[in-house]
C-alpha cells in the first residue's frame, strides 16, 4: 500500500530511537535521507539493510516529481534527517505535501528533537511558547526580531555556535538585557548543558571561550519570567 512515514532520528543518544522507528525502517522499500552516510550508520547500528537515496534541499524540487511516481505506484518509504523529526529546520514540507495533494497516506511519528527538551528544561514557562528556528542570518533578520519584541510567549530558537555570542548580545538590545533566558546544547548527547539566567549575562558568559556544539536558546516571553 502507498504510505510515506516521517521517521525521526536520535538528536543524539542512539538509544532514543523508538521500537515502531527502527520495525519501520526495516520494513519500508526505500528510507530517503538527508545524507546516506550519516543515515547508513543508523542502519547499521540496528542491523537495518534497507536501501537509502539522498533526499536533501539542493536535489528534493528535482527528485519530488518522481518519488511522488513512485510511492503513488505502490512504493513505502520512510523519510529522514540526520537528526531530530523531518520538517524542523530540515527538508520534508514539501514531500510531504505532494504527499497530501497526490492522496497518498503520510504518517508522522512522534520522536526525538532538540527543541522539546530544551523548553522543558529550560525553567521557562513553557505552556505556551512560539518556534522560531534559526532566523535569517541577514536579510529579514532585524525586522523579524523586531515583530518578536512584544511576543508574551516563551520563544524558542536554534543557532549556530559560530553566532551565539552576536545573537545573545541581538537579543540583550531588542528584548532587554535583564529578560530570562537559556541556552541549551548537545541535547542528549553525552556533554549536554543548560545554561541560566538573564540575556546579559548568559552573552558575557559565552564571550569567554569557544562555543561548540547545536545550540538552542529559549527566551522568556515579555512580561514572562
Amino acid at each position: 500500500m502507498s504510505k510515506l512515514f516521517i521517521i525521526p532520528t536520535p538528536v543524539g543518544n542512539l538509544e532514543d530511537m523508538s521500537f515502531r522507528a527502527i520495525r519501520l525502517l526495516q520494513e519500508v522499500e526505500l528510507v530517503l535521507c538527508e545524507d546516506t552516510r550519516v543515515t547508513g550508520k543508523l542502519l547499521k547500528h540496528y542491523e537495518i539493510g534497507t536501501r537509502m537515496l539522498s533526499f536533501h534541499q539542493h536535489n528534493e524540487h528535482r527528485l519530488l516529481e518522481s518519488i511522488i511516481s513512485r510511492i503513488a505506484g505502490g512504493e513505502v518509504m520512510a523519510l529522514v534527517s540526520d537528526a531530530g523529526m523531518p520538517g524542523i529546520s530540515d527538508p520534508a514540507f514539501l514531500l510531504v505535501r505532494a504527499c497530501v495533494s497526490a492522496g497518498i497516506p503520510v504518517e508522522a511519528l512522534p520522536g526525538p528533537t532538540a527543541f522539546v527538551p530544551a523548553l522543558v528544561a529550560s525553567g521557562i514557562p513553557c505552556d505556551r511558547f512560539c518556534f522560531e528556528g534559526f532566523l535569517p542570518v541577514k536579510k529579514g533578520r532585524k525586522s523579524r526580531l523586531e515583530i518578536l519584541s512584544d511576543e508574551s510567549r516563551t520563544m524558542v530558537f536554534y543557532e549556530s555556535p559560530y553566532r551565539l555570542v552576536k545573537t545573545l548580545k541581538e537579543f540583550s538590545v531588542v528584548f532587554g538585557a535583564e529578560r530570562m533566558a537559556c541556552v541549551s546544547r548537545e541535547i542528549s548527547k553525552l556533554y549536554e548543558t543548560h545554561h541560566r539566567g538573564d540575556l546579559a549575562s548568559l552573552h558575557q558568559e559565552f564571550m569567554s571561550g569557544t562555543v561548540k556544539g547545536e545550540i538552542t536558546i529559549v527566551v522568556a516571553g515579555k512580561d514572562g519570567v
